[in-house]
């Protein structure tokens, strides 16, 4: 009996022994591959990695690493070539023939039934992605990126045409969005609705596990056809792993572990802890850690429905009033610790073709108190109100807005609420104020016009205002036809001036792009958009 209970002792001992030696293993090939893996959490779910359903930044960011299309925008937001090595534009700017590259190659799959499981990307492949865009069975959210075509072809297998119904000057910079992205028919056909869940495209990575709200998983594209300056094959790194955890205090916590790669939000919860008031990193964090900090193209603001049936919304006296009422430059340094630029212009923001320091609303508190009592003495109104929503991201933004405007007689009342609930009412036309954002799709200021254009009233476009002039409108449809770039520009800044002149809306801030990485990532840069490209990024072994 004293043998065999020994015997099982020392089998024990073995088992606990082969069981620590194998996690030590494990942890030493996983500490020495770490550099090959690129961290970050989406605290925002990914509703598809189909390119066609790439409507917000968490799908952008992850269809961006696993597709290509014509063209793309480098960091400065210049037009550069993709799976099309050039193009030509016809002298009445409704021709564009793209020339396509040869030897690019989808994802490995099964499907394809060939002898290496691929097979290269030809002109009818952006025919079929096009048509698929369009398809009202499909249902895009990106089909109004090809309302101005009038047709496309395969010209041959390396030749792709575009017309145009009418001339669209930014219509190449539409192309660089993700929803213009190729993607395989025989793929897409074989998958059906579930190609949200199995990609396959020509990106510097490809598909490889989806946990839904859990995690996500991109590996290494061996047959990606982009080469950096030395000629190496992109990417660098062997994979990508995306996390889902849905507290920004759990995804600070875990950057500040050195658990995650990136941090890409200056949440209020953490805000101070990273920065100082003036926006510098705090002492603890300068060894650890990489602050940058870019222009970003999205110009956050206050927003009035102009056809509700409250007299003060209707009034041009109070919504001037609020423009004028508070302190922009006060409002960045104390909420928002110095990051973003004062809204003290238009509604076109500082890094787009069109801003041109277009004078807007300063603070001026005695003017705000003026156009109020003049407000009250025309209307016999003695306490006016507005409501304003908002999520809770921008509360004590809309509550420091609240406290200043109450000083000059004005009552605001801040509605926190989800902001899809926001979302849903902006459409319906049932806020009568509201913060939102306007973020960039593409590069071009008649991105920033298109909100104000009285033909684009919701829920048939993005005018949530509904603001309506017939000089505004006059100068939008001209802008169309306008091919000289600086021309051009001139309208856009006429249009911004009348946004300024009527108020409609009150410019809060224009954004900027803020990204906290770990000291050993290399590589990674900011762009106007926010958008994520790892194709060029790497990790130093720690």
């Amino acid at each position: 009996m004293k043998l065999i209970h020994f015997f099982f002792i020392i089998r024990y001992l073995l088992i606990v022994c082969i069981c620590i030696t194998a996690v030590s293993c494990k942890d030493s090939t996983t500490e020495n591959r770490n550099h090959l893996v690129f961290r970050y959490n989406q605290y925002e779910n990914i509703s598809s990695l189909d390119p066609a359903f790439a409507r917000d930044l968490p799908n952008i960011w992850s269809t961006n690493q696993l597709f290509n299309g014509l063209i793309q925008l480098d960091d400065s937001l210049h037009i550069i070539p993709d799976i099309a090595k050039s193009w030509k534009v016809s002298k009445d700017a409704l021709e564009y023939t793209f020339i396509l590259q040869k030897n690019i190659k989808f994802h490995k799959h099964p499907q394809f039934k060939t002898k290496d499981s691929t097979r290269n990307v030809i002109a009818k492949d952006f025919v079929y992605s096009f048509d698929r865009l369009v398809d009202p069975k499909v249902a895009s959210p990106g089909n109004w990126v090809l309302k101005n075509v009038k047709n496309y072809n395969a010209i041959n297998d390396t030749l792709f045409r575009i017309k145009l119904k009418k001339p669209f000057p930014a219509f190449l910079g539409l192309l660089g969005m993700r929803y213009c992205s190729v993607v395989p028919k025989e793929i897409v056909e074989f998958y059906g609705n579930q190609f949200r869940s199995n990609p396959i495209g020509t990106g510097p990575f490809k598909f490889k596990l989806w946990e839904e709200n859990v995690k996500l998983v991109f590996r290494k594209n061996e047959l990606y056809f982009e080469r950096d300056k030395k000629g190496k094959q992109l990417p660098y790194l062997e994979a990508v792993a995306i996390t889902f955890l849905p507290d920004k205090q759990s995804e600070f916590l875990q950057f500040a572990q050195g658990k995650l790669d990136l941090l890409n939000s200056l949440d209020a919860s953490y805000k101070d802890e990273l920065l100082t008031p003036s926006g510098k990193l705090r002492d603890v964090y300068k060894n650890q850690i990489n602050i940058s900090k870019g222009s970003y193209l999205n110009s956050e603001y206050l927003g009035f429905y102009l056809e509700s049936d409250k007299k003060e919304i209707q009034s041009e006296l109070l919504r001037k009033a609020i423009n004028y009422g508070f302190d922009r430059k006060k409002m960045i340094t104390y909420l928002k610790n110095g990051i973003g630029t004062p809204a003290t212009n238009g509604f076109i923001p500082k890094g787009m073709p069109g801003f041109n320091n277009t004078p807007g609303y300063t603070y001026n508190p005695e003017k705000a108190k003026e156009l109020i009592d003049t407000y009250k003495k025309q209307t016999g109104d003695n306490n006016p109100t507005i409501r304003i929503a908002t999520d809770s991201n921008y509360q004590s933004i809309c509550e420091f807005i609240q406290r200043e405007l109450e000083k000059v007689g004005l009552n605001i009342i801040v509605d926190v609420m989800p902001s899809s609930t926001i979302r849903q009412k902006k459409w319906a036309g049932k806020l009568e104020s509201f913060r939102a954002s306007w973020i960039a799709d593409y590069p071009d200021a008649e991105n920033f016009l298109s909100p104000y254009y009285s033909k684009n009233f919701t829920p048939n476009g993005p005018n949530y205002t509904h603001f309506k002039n017939e000089i505004f409108d006059k100068l939008y449809e001209e802008s169309f036809l306008i091919t000289n770039t600086k021309l051009r520009e001139q309208h856009y800044t006429k249009m911004d001036s009348i946004i300024i002149a009527e108020a409609p809306i009150v410019p809060l801030y224009y954004d900027q792009v803020v990204r906290f990485t770990q000291k050993n990532v290399k590589g990674l840069t900011n762009n106007p958009q926010n958008f994520l490209i790892l194709k060029r990024v790497w990790k130093e072994k720690k």
